[in-house]
Parts: structure tokens; sequence; C-alpha cells
């Protein structure tokens, strides 16, 4: 394109070039010059036009190139400041919806003190509070998860401890469905974030609990890093399995309820990712679900003394 606008632009010269070199073989010919000499005279005009011509084609060059900078950089100023802006619009609202989150728990922690203190059945109303505040946490972690690198502690916990905590957190509902609890073979330790490992656990045992309605829910392990989460719920249908942490996927258990956010699974998957664990899900409709986490200990261990 460079080089068709240049001859576009220069098409004068070739006129004139033309014109030259007619015009000295006419000469020529009308004053009965001597031939060799005329060649040289039109010789000598081709050499002039061909050197106008490359110095003319450098300068347009030149000023092709400067006027392709000058664009260039005033594109890029431009993302730069149309991207600034947009990161800016993003953390805006990302710092809203945070402070919006923690200010929600405020009346949250009022609804639950006001349920501690009625003298009147409030089961099913804290039922509900409850699954508010699982949706609010779920939502500032999913804000937080893009940098949850710089917020992960990985150290040596007891398995035991944290999955009892979680338990203890959603024994009302195991309490309200008559679900009982197996726990077996916890008492050894892993490497993981307790925070975020927290979280996977709360968002597998939610769903167990969602999906089941009699029976139980067991947590063991097997071997040294293996930890399975088992329930005898309605399972889930086989070609859903594939896609549970895509997200927003809901599968055709979701769409029944007309309650699931498909992010729960979406977050787990992403969190075990960044710590270095594996999940995955093996179940059959009717026959209850199982969740498999792997925790890959020594490589844990060996990114988190590289990391230090």
């Amino acid at each position: 394109m460079k080089g068709s606008s240049f001859w576009i632009g220069h098409r004068y010269l070739f006129v004139l070039f033309v014109l030259n070199i007619f015009i000295d073989i006419a000469v020529g010919y009308i004053y009965d010059m001597n031939m060799e000499f005329t060649a040289y005279i039109t010789a000598f005009g081709i050499i002039f036009w061909a050197l106008a011509l490359a110095f003319s084609y450098k300068n347009h060059k030149k000023l092709i190139e400067k006027y392709n900078d000058d664009n260039n950089r005033n594109l890029i100023s431009q993302k730069q400041s149309d991207s600034e802006k947009y990161w800016g619009i993003i953390r805006e609202k990302e710092d809203f919806f945070t402070l919006w989150a923690h200010q929600i728990k405020t009346p949250i922690a009022a609804l639950r003190a006001l349920f501690d203190t009625s003298e009147e059945d409030t089961t099913e109303y804290r039922q509900e509070l409850f699954r508010i505040e699982n949706y609010v946490e779920m939502a500032l972690n999913y804000i937080r998860f893009d940098t949850m690198s710089g917020d992960m502690v990985l150290e040596e916990i007891y398995l035991d401890d944290i999955i009892k905590q979680v338990v203890k957190k959603y024994a009302p509902i195991f309490i309200h469905k008559h679900l009982a609890v197996k726990l077996d073979n916890l008492d050894m330790k892993v490497l993981t974030d307790e925070k975020w490992f927290s979280f996977v656990l709360e968002q597998i045992l939610s769903n167990s609990l969602k999906y089941t309605n009699e029976g139980s829910v067991q947590i063991y392990a097997e071997g040294e890093n293996c930890i399975i989460i088992s329930d005898t719920g309605i399972g889930i249908r086989k070609e859903d399995i594939p896609r549970l942490f895509e997200k927003g996927f809901t599968g055709f258990n979701g769409r029944f309820d007309k309650k699931a956010s498909g992010l729960g699974l979406y977050l787990c998957k992403g969190v075990c990712d960044k710590l270095g664990h594996n999940i995955r899900i093996e179940s059959e409709t009717g026959k209850g679900t199982d969740v498999i986490i792997t925790l890959k200990k020594e490589q844990l261990k060996k990114d988190n003394l590289t990391k230090m």
C-alpha cells in the first residue's frame, strides 16, 4: 500500500520522465544529431529522473513511517487511557460490592440475634438466613478469587480440625433434614490454605445437603492425601458430569431446583487448581455423589519453598 500510494501520488513524474525521453529523441531526430550523442543525453536523463524518484521515494517512506509512528503512539496512548478508565470502573464496582457485602452482614447478624431470642419456632427462617450468609460469602470469594494467590498461606493443618469446623457450621441443616454425618480416618496433616480449603469444603457440603433428603453424608480420607465427600443424594446425570466445573453451568439438578448459580463448583475447581489440589466428581442418578479431592502434598512443599 505504501508503494502504490507513492506511485499514484507521483504519477506526474512519470509523465515528465516519458515526455523528457520523447523530447530528447525528437530533438536529435529533427536536428539530425549523432545517435550516440542522443543516446548519452537520453541515458543521462533516465539516470537523473531515477535519482529524483529514489530521493522522493525515500522522503515518502520517512513521512509514512513518521505518520504511522505518530498514529501508533496516539493509538497506544488512547488504548492505555481507555484501559485505565475501564479498569478504574471495574475496581470501583468491586470496591462498592465488597463494601456492600460487608455491610449486609450487619442486618444478617441482627436477624440471627432476633431469632436466637425469639420464643417461636424460627427454624425455617434460620435456614434461609444461613443460605443468605453463604451466598454473600460466595460472592465475596468470587471477587477475591483472581487475587487469591497473594492471599494464600500454605501450612500444615490437621484435616480433622478443619472438617469438624465446616460440619459444625452446617449442623443445623443436618439436624433439620435428619441426615447423619460420618467422619472417618481424618486424623492426618495436610498442606493447604485453611481459609480457601474451608471454602471448598463448605461449597461441596452445601451441595450435598441441598440434594440429599435422606441417608447421610460421609467424609473420609483414603491414603495420605485423598479426601472424599460422599452423599446418598439424588445424584447427577452422566451427561452433566463433564461440565460441572464450568462457570455458570447448573445442569439438570440446578435447572430443576432453580436456585443454583453455577458458581460454587466453578470456584472450587479454580481454588483447587491454585492450591495444587485436584478435584473430580463421580456420581450416578439416584445413587448419590462422591467428590474426590487429591492434595498434591509434595508438589505444594516444593512450590512453597521455591517462593520463599
